[in-house]
């Protein structure tokens, strides 16, 4: 019924909610105890559990023989985070301080390395050999984020290996996982049950609307990171979520086996998500800080993405 799909629905934002909960707090609590920074786990950690709704959703397509399905979810996650998910917390958390995160090297490797995906799907067209160098690009972003953070460290190693850390907040972060992954799932599902009258192509049902309901974790870290004064955990989630989907991107073109084959007009939406990540590089330099005016201004330009991207199946 209706009625029992709509209230599921709902249900399924409030048991994200409380999911992230678990994993911001019980992965805060790991990595202190490991002298980890927590940016670091964040970015890494973080960065690919929530995007587990994005990994499910990308089998799925691979499994039903819908390639385009995952290209869509991928690439307008990234539309999401930087236009949509990073502006919330920047204008709920007042600004966001990124110079003791991440330098302007590395923020500008991570960049391109999101960046990199909509680059490759200009011809239309993605090969497993492109697969094989998107996922050396997160390798090689990996590399360079974690020998300034030690994450590698021998002696994080070490300290790893003494299991001085609760499994309790282990198995609360595993519990945060499922809860996420399992409500994640069902809203995607709604979403597209929701959605068939549009008669949306799959490419552009993804973009638009699966690139949302996927990247619900990120929205529920963001409100969870502000109230939890926790920016620093939520900050280094989008951008490793960001980039974990280039490593998903080059892992599932190769397990598609065959070149993924992608929309005709997809040149303006790869200029959408160059502004985006452009915008967030500009203001992200130009003071260290996203500010509350900027976070308005990210935003501004996701609503006349989606205008754009609506107009398009109209004009169709």
């Amino acid at each position: 019924m209706l009625i029992t799909d709509i209230f599921l629905y709902l249900s399924s934002f409030i048991a994200i909610w409380l999911g992230a909960g678990l994993i911001i707090k019980s992965v805060d609590r790991i990595a202190h105890k490991l002298r980890l920074s927590s940016f670091a786990v964040s970015f890494f950690i973080l960065g690919l559990l929530t995007s587990i709704p994005e990994t499910a959703v990308s089998l799925s397509a691979v499994a039903e023989g819908k390639p385009e399905i995952f290209v869509g979810t991928l690439l307008g996650g990234v539309v999401v985070i930087y236009l949509l998910v990073i502006p919330i917390l920047a204008i709920l958390g007042k600004g966001i301080k990124i110079n003791h995160q991440l330098d302007k090297k590395n923020l500008a490797l991570a960049l391109a390395v999101t960046a990199a995906p909509g680059l490759l799907v200009i011809d239309h067209k993605v090969t497993n050999l492109e697969g094989l160098l998107l996922i050396g690009f997160y390798l090689t972003l990996f590399y360079f984020v974690q020998r300034k953070h030690g994450v590698l460290d021998s002696e994080k190693i070490e300290t790893l290996n003494l299991k001085v850390f609760s499994f309790l907040d282990l198995l609360k972060v595993m519990l945060g996982i499922g809860i996420v992954f399992v409500s994640s799932q069902f809203i995607v599902d709604r979403t597209v049950l929701f959605s068939q009258q549009l008669n949306i192509p799959a490419f552009y049902l993804s973009l638009l609307l699966l690139s949302i309901g996927t990247n619900l974790p990120e929205l529920s870290l963001a409100v969870r990171g502000i109230l939890s004064g926790k920016k620093d955990i939520a900050f280094g989630d989008y951008i490793g979520s960001a980039a974990a989907n280039t490593l998903l991107f080059g892992i599932f073109t190769i397990i598609n086996d065959e070149e993924v084959l992608t929309a005709d007009n997809f040149f303006v939406t790869f200029l959408f998500i160059l502004s985006a990540i452009g915008f967030f590089y500009f203001f992200s330099k130009s003071k260290n800080e996203i500010s509350i005016k900027e976070g308005f201004i990210l935003i501004f330009i996701y609503l006349l993405f989606i205008i754009v991207e609506l107009s398009k199946q109209i004009i169709r």
